[in-house]
């Protein structure tokens, strides 16, 4: 359990208990993809993969010395020169820097990290490690502690100090979860609103890792803001993206591939609101707006894999199975998979030898439900 994990680690690497110990959740997204940064709606839930984070205060310098068991050492970030170094620290300095540049008087830290949330998988390992360490900080100060602005300042620190232009849903995810709902968000401004969820839905990691440093995310936010100054040249008001119409799309002049872009946008939304809906009466997940979203976002925002296509193919075919689509940013990572938990089970017994004997590497898997996000745990 990571809990004890972090404590252990903590000990090896300081000395003594720590005073505190905390955690956020990974997260999965039901629906609502590529959204958040476009003013949309989302419908994530926060997991059972989570970062822990154990700290205590330290004499001397204004320091933070921090290690993340198998990462080779206690690292040592200076809050008076704090500079992105493009390495998992960049994640708790960029939370420093915002937290000194609100004009918080961040004392010395001591700081162990462990983490079963898988990096690089699109289950917002990045997200859960910034809220688990902005969190800490300010339980241990004392400082009050909003969810929702915590998280907006951990998207900053994500957007301005590690240089990814990130939308707020993960970090939302991981800070305000609640275990047996899912998560409604807006993004123009944020909200979150808790809206009971207690299915289980299984996580299909292809194993094909992505960094958002590393791929065409920056471009896709390029592609949308263009879409979206093409349609204010006809509809000057309108706010957002995911608020404009397909009408108001088809009015305005802009090339093939940003309008397709736009389109997924669009239409993303209203299936966000269309689950809403669905739920709100206390029926299952549906699953025909999770494969029109998967198709939307291999065909429109083209940021699905050959991996990611296969195991939504292949659970389609799976009894009980009521849907499926690639989850996270894509281009790699995850696929999340809707139905009766017993066919999710016997998905999850069966997918991974035939993905390795097609695709030539073994996935991994978990059938998770909604859980809480930040939180204390000792």
């Amino acid at each position: 359990m990571i809990i004890d994990e972090v404590r252990q680690h903590f000990g090896k690497s300081f000395g003594g208990e720590p005073t505190l110990v905390v955690s956020a959740a990974g997260r999965v997204n039901l629906i609502g993809e590529h959204v958040d940064y476009n003013g949309g709606e989302a419908l994530p839930i926060a997991i059972q993969r989570r970062t822990a984070v154990a700290i205590r205060l330290r004499d001397g310098a204004k320091t933070t010395r921090i290690n993340s068991g198998g990462t080779g050492g206690v690292l040592t970030l200076d809050h008076a020169s704090l500079a992105r170094k493009r390495q998992w620290t960049d994640y708790p300095a960029g939370v420093l820097d915002q937290l000194i540049g609100a004009g918080v008087d961040v004392p010395g830290l001591e700081v162990a990290v462990a983490s079963d949330v898988p990096s690089g998988s699109g289950l917002s390992s990045s997200a859960a490690l910034e809220v688990s360490f902005g969190f800490a900080v300010h339980t241990l100060m004392g400082l009050d502690t909003d969810l929702v602005a915590l998280a907006l300042l951990c998207q900053q620190a994500e957007r301005q100090f590690v240089g990814v232009p990130c939308g707020a849903m993960d970090q939302l995810s991981a800070a305000c979860g609640q275990r047996g709902h899912a998560l409604y968000m807006q993004f123009n401004p944020a909200t979150v609103r808790a809206v009971p969820f207690t299915e289980s839905v299984l996580i299909v990691d292809t194993a094909v890792p992505r960094s958002l440093r590393g791929s065409a995310y920056a471009e896709r936010v390029d592609e949308c803001a263009a879409a979206l100054a093409a349609i204010r040249v006809v509809t000057p008001d309108v706010p957002s993206l995911a608020a404009a119409t397909m009408s108001q799309l088809g009015s305005a002049e802009m090339p093939d591939v940003q309008r397709r872009r736009a389109r997924h946008v669009i239409a993303e939304c209203e299936r966000v609101r269309a689950t809403m809906q669905t739920l709100a009466r206390g029926e299952r997940f549906p699953g025909r707006l999770a494969i029109a979203s998967h198709e939307s976002l291999r065909n429109d925002y083209e940021c699905s894999s050959a991996e990611l296509d296969w195991v939504v193919e292949y659970a389609m075919r799976a009894p009980g199975v009521a849907g499926a689509r690639l989850t996270g940013a894509g281009w790699g990572g995850c696929a999340v998979v809707f139905g009766e938990t017993s066919a999710l089970l016997a998905l999850q017994e069966s997918m991974p030898s035939d993905f390795a004997q097609a695709l030539g590497r073994k996935p991994r898997t978990w059938v998770v439900s909604a859980d809480d996000g930040a939180r204390v745990e000792g």
